[in-house]
């Protein structure tokens, strides 16, 4: 498709706007590295629907009148309101030149009608307006629109008058927190993951001529099995006797021709069908002509990927395939927040540059959460080639004193995301639920989704409650990953994990908690790569599936991102993240213990509560005084420990024996610590420091060992590990073991003793 064609046509008909003053940005907290490409007189006049595209359309983006209205039944002001606003920013941004909450608000602007479209009908397009909006065009109301994220049209031929200045009004109700319907990450008090709140226009307005006969509706599913696209093409009068003229091409090839009814689904062949998948992101452009006998009244370009997402087994084990091969799903959580623009990216490079370095890094999935994003969005997915989990909004996230969840608004704004989205190959799986929020009804509207759309994942619950049903079993771990046990029935995901803070001064929000806190590029890389080793052995022996990172970028007062909020920073090396990326989707990782933790056989160490005197970490301190006792060692209730002696005092020495066989038959390079440590602790082999860790894991993880300890390893003779663990807070537990890592299986054992 043209869009560059479809751009200019858009630019050259804007209309002259009225306002009550010039547009001035506010400067928010921070400002994104975007904001100065803002321009008011063409701002995001990108062509807003790819993939039902005409060629001709008239933008309604920049500058309107803006006032707040005293309340949600306000009658229509008559004349100018009283200040204006840049559209398509909400209220709340500073993109909007507002940067204000007012629960009710009123719009309005002056357009013409271009010459060239007397005769057709005129369509007013709006991409999404949060929460309820009424619409009226000179002055007659054409109803009521509610929902904050799905895209909803006017037909206003029969309101335009012949000539002159037409007028456009809106009227905007949005209580946010105080009602019950989908809401996602916003509140009136942003705190912790909860976010500032998004009120009013937020994505693109527009105007569009159809013929009386029109098109009105696509549908798109591709069947690689069969080697055919399923078409749905609706029209506007389903009683007339029309056809449709199909043409599919290959980078501008006409590869297939075919005339088809409309109003019914149809088979198109697409013989030797050029799969799309995120390292082969292929698009087959599509063209529609509405022909009544041998005239075109209608036409609509469109495009679509040939890809299938569904569920197979391996080695006896239910997993994600894409294309009928099993393909590790990894990509971060993605909220789509600006800091100068909301909900609203400031351009369209500025939607791209986030999926962009998705790719950069190393991804081939991201996990939409908790917000449905503009057409764009999924048009960049699809070109780039990044799978999507794609979630529905919370109505009841994490805000005290919610009202009762509008259930019939759940399940209607649910379904118009389905609808409204279900042609973009990029999208794979729909995620009903996040983590218990606002979940009610779980296995009627699992099967709803199911029934709307079977071709795609249906994930009943990210991090929870799971009720069996859906494809997919989903937990959340926190700060490292972890894998639900598993399933006969259900592909196994860990739908969250990760989190790493780190503060990058001058370009942060507002600072504040979050699961883990590094400090500095190297350490932020290792713990990294130490999750990803997590994710690679969790894959190759415990059929994890899928993987999302927390999360792309830092969200007001969470600093986690791979990027700052503003877009400036990239906290580390794209190359070292990528390759530890690529191990996770590519790799193997195979365990072998050396010295079991007390996870798979318990083993009894020396501890001591006191301080001890001298070198308690050497290889020949007399430990002969301390008690003995089964690991692992830490207080009942913490998360994922394994119980051998109670230990509740602020620190912990723990010693071990063990003897080595042939430490020639082994690679060095791939021996770990199995550890699970509750909280910050130091680990020596045979006296040499081996590990030092900060915080907290809530489970078993592998952590690199420091050479010089692997050097100090005594092949067929004594060794001694020995650690030293401080408790800080909440959970408190210690044990470790020695594991091999390698590439490649192994039964081979090393430990003697």
């Amino acid at each position: 498709m043209n869009f560059k064609k479809l751009i200019l046509i858009a630019t050259l008909s804007l209309p002259l706007i009225s306002s009550a003053q010039e547009w001035q940005p506010k400067r928010a907290a921070l400002m994104s590295k975007f904001s100065k490409d803002v321009d008011p007189k063409n701002v995001l006049s990108e062509y807003p629907r790819p993939q039902f595209a005409r060629n001709r359309w008239l933008s309604l983006n920049g500058l309107w009148q803006f006032q707040p209205a005293s309340s949600r039944t306000e009658a229509l002001p008559a004349g100018n309101l009283s200040r204006s606003i840049l559209v398509p920013f909400a209220v709340e941004s500073a993109l909007s030149g507002v940067m204000e909450h007012h629960e009710s608000i009123w719009y309005r602007r002056k357009f013409n009608i271009p010459a060239s479209w007397k005769g057709e009908r005129v369509l007013l397009h709006f991409g999404a307006v949060d929460y309820e909006t009424e619409v009226f065009v000179n002055g007659k109301s054409l109803g009521v629109h509610t929902g904050g994220y799905d895209p909803f049209s006017y037909d206003i031929t029969a309101q335009i008058k012949e000539a002159g200045n037409q007028d456009i009004a809106l009227r905007v109700y949005d209580p946010t927190d105080k009602g019950g319907f989908p809401r996602g990450k916003q509140t009136l008090n942003p705190q912790g993951i909860m976010y500032t709140s998004v009120t009013g226009i937020w994505q693109t307005v527009w105007l569009e001529p159809v013929p009386r006969t029109s098109i009105s509706d696509l549908k798109i599913v591709p069947d690689i099995d069969k080697s055919v696209v399923k078409l749905l093409v609706q029209t506007n009068n389903p009683a007339q006797d029309l056809d449709v003229a199909v043409q599919i091409k290959d980078k501008g090839k006409v590869i297939q021709t075919l005339t088809v009814k409309p109003n019914r689904e149809v088979s198109v062949p697409v013989k030797n069908a050029k799969l799309w998948s995120p390292d082969s992101p292929f698009l087959y452009d599509l063209s529609l002509s509405l022909k009544q006998g041998t005239k075109s009244i209608d036409a609509v370009d469109s495009y679509f990927g040939m890809r299938k997402i569904s569920i197979g087994e391996e080695n006896g084990i239910k997993k994600m395939f894409l294309n009928n091969k099993f393909l590790f799903q990894l990509g971060p959580l993605d909220q789509g927040f600006w800091p100068d623009g909301g909900y609203t990216a400031p351009t369209d490079a500025a939607l791209r540059y986030d999926l962009e370095m998705i790719k950069k890094f190393g991804y081939n999935m991201v996990r939409k959460h908790i917000k449905v994003e503009p057409y764009r969005w999924y048009y960049w997915a699809d070109k780039l080639g990044l799978m999507v989990w794609q979630d529905m909004p919370s109505p009841n996230s994490y805000t005290e004193h919610v009202p009762p969840v509008d259930t019939a608004a759940f399940s209607s704004e649910l379904t118009r995301m389905i609808k409204t989205h279900w042609n973009s190959p990029s999208i794979i799986s729909w995620v009903v639920f996040n983590e218990s929020q606002a979940q009610h009804n779980t296995q009627a509207l699992v099967q709803k989704v199911k029934q709307l759309d079977p071709t795609r994942l249906v994930n009943q619950a990210s991090g929870g409650s799971h009720y069996g049903v859906g494809d997919v079993m989903d937990i959340h771990s926190y700060p490292p990953p972890d894998v639900p046990a598993p399933s006969a029935t259900q592909t196994l995901a860990v739908g969250e994990y990760g989190g790493i803070g780190f503060i990058i001064p001058g370009h942060t929000w507002k600072t504040g908690p979050t699961y883990i806190m590094i400090d500095n590029e190297k350490d932020y890389l290792n713990l990294y790569d130490q999750f990803a080793n997590d994710l690679t052995q969790y894959k190759t022996n415990n059929g994890l599936s899928a993987a999302v990172y927390t999360e792309i970028t830092d969200v007001e007062i969470e600093l986690n991102g791979l990027l700052t909020y503003d877009r400036e920073i990239i906290k580390g090396s794209i190359d070292k993240i990528r390759a530890s990326n690529e191990r996770v989707i590519k790799g193997n990782i195979y365990l072998r213990d050396i010295l079991a933790n007390a996870k798979s056989d318990a083993k009894i160490w020396k501890y001591s509560f006191s301080k001890p005197s001298g070198n308690w970490f050497s290889k020949d301190f007399n430990d002969q005084n301390w008690q003995s006792g089964k690991g692992g060692f830490g207080k009942e209730g913490t998360p994922g420990a394994v119980i051998g002696t109670q230990w509740t005092t602020e620190d912990i020495w723990l010693r071990q024996e063990f003897t080595l066989g042939d430490l020639s038959r082994i690679n060095k390079d791939e021996l770990m610590l199995s550890i699970h440590h509750d909280d910050d602790c130091e680990v020596y082999i045979n006296g040499v420091k081996a590990a030092d860790i900060k915080s907290y894991t809530p489970k078993y993880t592998l952590v690199a060992i420091e050479d010089a300890a692997k050097k100090a390893l005594v092949a067929n003779g004594k060794n001694v590990i020995a650690i030293h663990c401080h408790q800080n807070t909440g959970g408190q537990f210690i044990d470790a073991g020695l594991t091999l890592m390698s590439k490649k299986e192994s039964t081979n054992s090393l430990v003697r003793k």
